[in-house]
């Protein structure tokens, strides 16, 4: 196991790995802070609508 590790370490396709799993990690928190953030603000904008509706 600790072979595998230290091939892995020693490897430039891991060090690609680690960069695109942290770019997929902040790509991800990018879009799930956009999706609350325009989730909140739809759920105001429809409560705002249906309030004056009624």
């Amino acid at each position: 196991m600790s072979e595998l590790i230290r091939r892995i370490w020693a490897e430039d396709a891991g060090q690609d790995i680690a960069e695109y799993a942290v770019m997929l990690a902040v790509i991800l928190v990018l879009v799930v802070g956009t999706i609350r953030l325009i989730g909140s603000n739809a759920n105001s904008v429809f409560s705002n609508t249906a309030s004056s509706i009624q």
